[in-house]
């Protein structure tokens, strides 16, 4: 898993016209190419009278899977458009899609292509994007007594504690940045002189807000 990565926060659409064309924006987060495919079909299916549907996504860890579609428009001025502005952004698991209602008057190969561009772009700005970085959950187990010093000292060094359980004894769980663990180990043990007791639990992530939605 990465450790961080940013992808776009859900779905989003905006609407825009240039030379009388009506072009709407769709984007969606697509972890795999079937999600993005469903994504795209349903969107054709929406605007089956569209001029044109045209789309990219990029999937994958290593972005190993990229795809364009011009959809009958002229070879590389709509497809492509949208998915360089997806590999420019920086984003993972998205996919776009651009309809375009034709309004009579041809925008030229350079004309399409910001046109496209400019739809992605808006799409990506009103969906949103998130960063998403890898944590490892850990729980520490400690004596009622030291509760106070635990939930403070972790809120002072800006841990994030995903829940607390009161039973025996108090159970907090802090998300620790993935290759930092054992950073957090050695605090717990110098706060409760070895008495707390420490377990991980599957590495989770955990979404910030970059820009947009």
């Amino acid at each position: 898993m990465l450790e961080q990565y940013r992808t776009v926060n859900g779905y989003g659409e905006a609407v825009y016209e240039i030379e009388k064309s009506r072009f709407i924006a769709y984007v969606d987060r697509a972890e795999t190419p079937e999600a993005a495919q469903a994504f795209i079909a349903a969107i054709r299916k929406k605007h089956w009278d569209a001029t044109h549907n045209c789309a990219a996504y990029v999937c994958g860890e290593r972005d190993e899977t990229q795809k364009a579609d011009d959809d009958g428009e002229p070879s590389g001025t709509a497809g492509k458009p949208i998915l360089e502005v997806i590999k420019k952004t920086g984003l993972k698991d998205t996919v776009v899609v651009v309809t375009r209602y034709f309004g009579g008057i041809k925008l030229g190969a350079g004309g399409l292509i910001r046109a496209y561009g400019k739809g992605a772009s808006l799409g990506l700005e009103a969906a949103g994007v998130i960063e998403r970085r890898l944590f490892t959950p850990i729980a520490i187990e400690i004596d009622y007594a030291l509760y106070g010093k635990f939930e403070q000292e972790l809120r002072l060094r800006g841990y994030r504690i995903q829940e607390t359980q009161f039973g025996a004894a108090v159970t907090l769980t802090a998300l620790e940045e993935a290759g930092q663990e054992e950073r957090l180990e050695r605090m717990a043990a110098d706060w409760s002189s070895g008495c707390a007791e420490l377990s991980r639990r599957g590495a989770v992530y955990v979404d910030s807000r970059v820009n947009g939605g």
